[in-house]
């Protein structure tokens, strides 16, 4: 296909490959589209419109495009998948009012600081506040593993993923509880899941190889 003629969001995603200026991209997508349209190409445009509507609604959408994220991450285009994973991340912290993410964003430091005990007590707030927020759960389950509260944190991470069906991380994370459960079955079947959520999980392949050899010689 000459390229003229391709979608004008492809024309702007090579522009930004030459520039590697994400801000300039971002700009003169959202001068041109809707988010309904770049839904339409991530599901039915070539490999090159798709990889530009997701790299594009990693950034201009909110927490109600997730599924098309989510369903990126198994797209035959390896591209439109590695941006798939860098686009949901991020969707997935943009759920609920301004109050509510600048709360999880204060939860998500305080993990990452190993504050646990706060980050844990913030998270219960939050999810008082807003039990659907499904990364307020995943975070509160973060804090909960490192404080070996195992099975309180694999309760967590099953709620996450009953809010969010496409969060790969939480299914991780509840085979890693289940691990230090001592239930490798259960460890096992979740990290399948996640798998099947996200198939570029290379390190999960691992942990799935090692488990399947394990439980075999048993």
């Amino acid at each position: 296909m000459n390229s003229d003629a391709r979608p004008l969001v492809a024309r702007l995603y090579h522009r930004y490959l030459e520039d590697e200026n994400s801000a300039a991209f971002v700009a003169a997508v959202s001068r041109h589209y809707l988010t309904s349209s770049l839904e339409r190409l991530a599901a039915g445009g070539d490999h090159v419109a798709r990889r530009a509507s997701i790299m594009a609604l990693g950034f201009l959408g909110d927490y109600s495009h997730n599924a098309v994220l989510g369903r990126a991450l198994v797209d035959r285009d390896r591209g439109v998948r590695l941006l798939a994973d860098n686009g949901i991340r991020a969707l997935w912290r943009r759920d609920g009012n301004q109050q509510h993410r600048q709360q999880l964003a204060r939860i998500c430091r305080l993990n990452q600081g190993s504050q646990y005990d706060a980050a844990v007590h913030e998270a219960e707030v939050l999810i008082d506040d807003a039990p659907w927020f499904a990364e307020a759960w995943n975070q509160r389950g973060i804090g909960l593993f490192a404080q070996r509260r195992f099975d309180e944190a694999a309760n967590d991470c099953h709620q996450t993923l009953e809010l969010n069906p496409f969060h790969f991380g939480a299914a991780v994370g509840m085979a890693h509880c289940y691990l230090e459960l001592d239930e490798p079955m259960a460890a096992l079947e979740n990290f399948r899941r996640a798998i099947q959520l996200h198939p570029d999980l290379e390190d999960v392949r691992v942990q799935i190889d090692y488990l399947q050899r394990t439980l075999e010689e048993k």
